[in-house]
């Protein structure tokens, strides 16, 4: 008796996989000891790197902001919702930083769901010069970035205590690098020939210049549509001629049309400067961390400034 093999199509193949990996990921996840994991969705790159270091194996971390998009302008979809009200725990900064998350919080169905502001406790600082507008980007003072990891530990404790002496061990060693991110800092931005940071992008960096005693100029305001005038323009670029400043920064993830403008009228180079916001598709499945970011920032922070 001839046994009939039957050869599928690669499109059914194709198919009959996607249902497979869909459903597989559709399961609950588990912490590799086998007890279910706790899902986590965090809106802003620095909170999903924190929460999937203090995670430590037993959180599995979803970023909310979709890889290369600026978060200022960011539009939630019903798809972002379902994600949350699937959570056990959702994270954001705060309502400056990302006021479309307050939409998110009051259209959660998931009574079980622990919100969670990673910037409680922390006071907005202000800008100085062009823009007088509160600076929502807490993380940039690793103090505040200290606080953060604490306020996501905590949460972690208090929705899931039986792994609490994880949660705590991990916190304590993120902890331990921003100290040493921060003694980094210290030394390296300690002898500089000039102080001035120029950044062609928006404005970011009030709590990184004031803990490192910076002055900070930037030339576009914090709203992702505000525009240089000609007269700012004008002014910064006799600026850095005046100080025979070097180098220009830009920001991630935007034209730099605007700082090379200035750079050339400026006759300066251009340097990048991340706030951290987010990060590309590339660098997501590269497993680039917060601290990469900001070791990245600060060589280019000490070439910029001609720190000895």
């Amino acid at each position: 008796m001839k046994i009939k093999t039957f050869v599928i199509p690669a499109i059914l193949l194709a198919f009959i996989s996607a249902i497979v990996v869909t459903f597989v990921s559709r399961r609950p996840a588990a912490a590799p000891d086998g007890s279910p994991r706790l899902k986590i969705v965090a809106t802003l790159f620095p909170l999903y790197d924190m929460a999937s270091a203090i995670g430590a194996g037993k959180a599995e971390v979803a970023l909310l902001l979709p890889p290369g998009v600026e978060p200022h302008s960011f539009e939630p979809k019903p798809g972002d919702m379902a994600r949350i009200d699937q959570a056990d725990i959702f994270i954001y900064t705060g309502a400056f930083m990302e006021p479309w998350a307050e939409t998110l919080i009051k259209g959660a169905s998931n009574k079980e769901l622990l919100v969670m502001s990673a910037g409680r406790g922390i006071g907005l600082a202000r800008g100085e010069g062009r823009d007088a507008a509160p600076d929502p980007h807490i993380w940039l003072d690793l103090d505040n970035a200290r606080t953060m990891a604490r306020n996501i530990s905590a949460a972690f404790q208090a929705k899931d205590p039986s792994n609490g002496p994880v949660y705590r061990q991990a916190a304590a060693a993120y902890d331990a690098r921003l100290v040493a991110l921060d003694t980094a800092y210290r030394t390296g931005l300690a002898a500089c020939r000039t102080k001035d940071i120029v950044y062609g992008g928006h404005y970011a960096f009030a709590y990184l210049a004031r803990r490192y005693g910076l002055k900070y100029f930037s030339a576009q305001g914090l709203s992702p549509d505000a525009e240089p005038t000609a007269r700012d323009l004008a002014a910064l670029i006799e600026r850095i001629k005046k100080d025979k400043i070097k180098f220009i920064f830009y920001e991630e993830l935007a034209s730099p049309k605007v700082a090379r403008t200035i750079a050339d009228e400026a006759g300066a180079e251009m340097l990048l400067l991340s706030a951290a916001h987010n990060v590309s598709r590339d660098q997501l499945l590269r497993g680039v961390s917060f601290f990469d970011i900001l070791q990245s920032d600060l060589d280019n922070l000490r070439k910029g400034l001609e720190c000895r």
